[in-house]
Formats: C-alpha cells, structure tokens, sequence
C-alpha cells in the first residue's frame, strides 16, 4: 500500500512530463547510512523535558496561577520542542546533495528506488520505540498544558454550586475581624463590607455591602418591604458583570443638584440604586445586584432573614441566571 501510494502522487506529479533517469542511489542516500545513537538519545531527553515542563505548568495554573512561573514553563516547553525538532533535522534526517533537480519518478523501478530509499532512512533510528514513548509523552503533555486554561471557564459538571449561598436565615452579620455589627452601627453616607458569621469570607457568595438609604426613599421590589429594617439595605458585593467588587458608594452633599445615592463598582462602573432593589443606573453590569433580607434580633445585632434574591455572580451566558 505504501508503494502505491508513492507510485500515485509520482505520477499526479509526474504528468505531462518526460520521464528522466534517476541519479546514482549513492547521489541519493548512502548504501550504510551512519547512526547516531547520542543524537537519538539527546532527543529523548529534549522531549522528556519539555513533557515536564508541560506538567509544570499545569500543577502551577492549579496551585498558584503565577503568571511568571506559566510563561517560563510553557516557554521552556515551546523551546525544547524547537530544539527536537533542530536536532532531528540536523542530525537525524538523512543529508543528500544534487546538482540537478530530482526527476519525476514515472516507472516502476524509479518508484521502488524512492521506497528504498524511505526505508534507508528509517533505518538510520536505532531507539525507534524510545523516541516513540517520549514523543507521545510529551505530546500527551502539551496537549494537557493547552487545555488545562479551559477550567478557568467553570464547572463543567456541577453547575449546582455556583448558586450555593452560606446566608442562612438567622445568620449574624460580622465585620472583617469577626466583630458582630449592630444596626446602629450602620450609618447614614457610609458604606459597610459584612460577612455571614462561621462562614467562608472567601465563598463567592459570602461578602455584602450595606448601607442605610432613608426610609421614605426606599420603593424595593414587591414583596421586599420588610428586607430593609431601619433603611438598612444589604447587596451582594460582587458585580453582576464581570464579578468585581462594589466597593464605592456616592452619597451626595449637594442634594438639590447632585446625582441620588449608588452603589458603584470602581473597576467598569457599574452603578445601582440601593434605594430600589440595586436595580442598574449606568454600567455594563445586565442585572440587579442580589439581595439579602435584613433582620435585627433582640440585642440589636443584624442578621440575614434568608438567603440572596437572585443568584451571586456575573451572568456570562446565563450560568447564574436560570
């Protein structure tokens, strides 16, 4: 079949033109080409090198993701392979010189004295399954390497945590350090970073930000009447467009003239009334910052009188909008 195969493109590319003698086979490939064991053996190591290099990356994108430590290991990787592919054309692909143009192998014997040929120079290699393993090890590891960014994208399978939440109705609102707030605490043209009490600081779904709006300015959506004791509004603190964090809050001196009270996202600006619902002023952000229902419990403290009211997060293709 190989033959075949040669003797078809030969003569596809071959047409129309005159059949010309073949140049001596020593012009061609020597009869007893040289081996080079060193050369095959420093191949297999290049390519091993650049499979660790590979594996390298990947354990640094899940550990740490340091940017610097990525672009040296997949750098490495690249370059080892360029130098593989160096030594095998250098060292390990047969050389040959011809004053004239090859002819267009037309006839049968022409057609057997390329396949010899092909075969010479597949003898040359005397670590063929060696060079194997390691071309398919590194590879394999390359290909791992690429794909390996694609997690950042999401769970692929359970999609059902990115709408947990840790608020629980009768959770206690802390501060930073763990401090318990108090309703008197929050006041008027200030901003508040809380988290639930016993949880993750660090859950995507843990950091709110309250502030107190005046009560006759409040008009939340139906049904939130009671979510916001004393004006005391509470929001996710993560932007609904590419989950930065709302971090600003514009509280006008100039009442007659200035814009009303928001919530602003420093890094796209963002911005969202607190006064209804979070819903969207200005921004690229699509949706509402999610809610959370406010209570205040017998000795003053806040705390969560359910969960948000919608899912946390960005809305990238609708994963965190049902």
């Amino acid at each position: 079949m190989k033959r075949w195969l040669i003797a078809l493109l030969m003569l596809l590319l071959g047409r129309g033109q005159k059949p010309r003698q073949l140049p001596p086979p020593d012009r061609v490939l020597d009869a007893e080409p040289p081996r080079s064991p060193g050369s095959e053996l420093l191949v297999v190591v290049l390519l091993l090198g650049a499979a660790a290099a590979a594996i390298v990356f990947v354990v640094v994108y899940a550990l740490s993701a340091n940017t610097q430590l990525l672009g040296l290991s997949m750098g490495g990787a690249l370059v080892l392979l360029a130098a593989v592919f160096y030594v095998v054309a250098k060292r390990l692909v047969p050389q040959s010189e011809s004053d004239e143009p090859y002819p267009q192998l037309i006839h049968q014997p022409e057609q057997e004295e390329v396949a010899r040929t092909f075969d010479e120079s597949a003898s040359r290699l005397t670590r063929k399954r060696l060079l194997v393993v390691a071309a398919g090890t590194a590879g394999t590891a390359l290909a791992v390497a690429v794909v390996t960014p694609l997690a950042s994208l999401g769970p692929i399978l359970d999609t059902n945590r990115l709408y947990r939440s840790p608020w629980r109705r009768g959770r206690r609102l802390v501060d930073a350090s763990g401090k318990p707030l108090k309703a008197s605490e929050v006041i008027e043209r200030s901003i508040f970073s809380a988290f639930p009490e016993g949880a993750d600081p660090k859950d995507l779904a843990a950091p709110i930000v309250l502030v107190r709006v005046d009560e006759g300015e409040l008009d939340l959506p139906e049904g939130r009447e009671s979510w916001a004791p004393d004006g005391i509004v509470a929001y996710s603190k993560v932007c609904t467009h590419a989950a930065c964090a709302v971090s600003l809050y514009r509280a006008p001196l100039n009442e007659p003239t200035a814009p009303k009270p928001a919530l602003i996202c420093p890094c796209h600006f963002s911005t969202f009334d607190p006064a209804k619902g979070a819903s969207v002023l200005f921004g690229p952000a699509g949706r509402p910052l999610p809610q959370l229902p406010l209570e205040v419990d017998g000795d003053g403290y806040l705390v969560a009188g359910g969960d948000f009211s919608g899912p946390v997060g960005p809305s990238w293709w609708g994963v965190r909008k049902r």
